[in-house]
């Protein structure tokens, strides 16, 4: 098995800590709240929400896949990262790839907002081949997200104090 590792970084006026929160503490409920046409439900499957939790994103009809499976790695609050695979599911064929793994930073920023790293690992199967165009077009709809959650945040600015 291969891997093919990517890193994105992103920038916020959002703080740090809010949108840790949002999009890490809380996604579960705050996506299908604020996303309703993209996100069903998101359901814990085994675990306590911490590292080796397993849940299941369920998508809506009309979206381009049914669900997504992901395990929980690591979690830590005081410095924000967050750490996670998707094992079943999502855009990517099960013949091409095994897993994909994300680690992801957010710091503040002098300006009250902050920044973000965000590095990508697909440990793709023997033989197969990922282009990167494929890797734009996921991040391309996580950055959606992303830009939907940070829209919350700033038309509400008591959310996630």
């Amino acid at each position: 098995m291969g891997s093919l590792t990517f890193t994105e970084e992103f920038s916020s006026p959002v703080p740090a800590g809010k949108l840790f929160k949002a999009l890490v503490l809380d996604s579960d409920n705050l996506l299908p709240k604020i996303m309703p046409q993209a996100f069903k439900s998101v359901e814990i499957i085994e675990g306590d929400g911490g590292p080796g939790t397993i849940k299941k994103m369920n998508f809506t009809e009309g979206t381009e896949f049914k669900y997504l499976k992901s395990r929980v790695d690591a979690v830590d609050k005081e410095r924000k990262t967050y750490a996670y695979t998707v094992i079943e599911g999502g855009a990517f064929p099960p013949d091409k790839v095994e897993s994909i793994s994300y680690d992801v930073k957010f710091e503040a920023t002098a300006d009250g907002g902050c920044k973000g790293t965000n590095v990508i690992k697909y440990n793709v199967k023997p033989g197969a081949e990922i282009a990167v165009e494929q890797h734009k077009e996921a991040e391309a709809k996580s950055m959606a997200i992303f830009k939907a959650v940070e829209a919350y945040l700033l038309a509400n600015p008591a959310a996630y104090a």
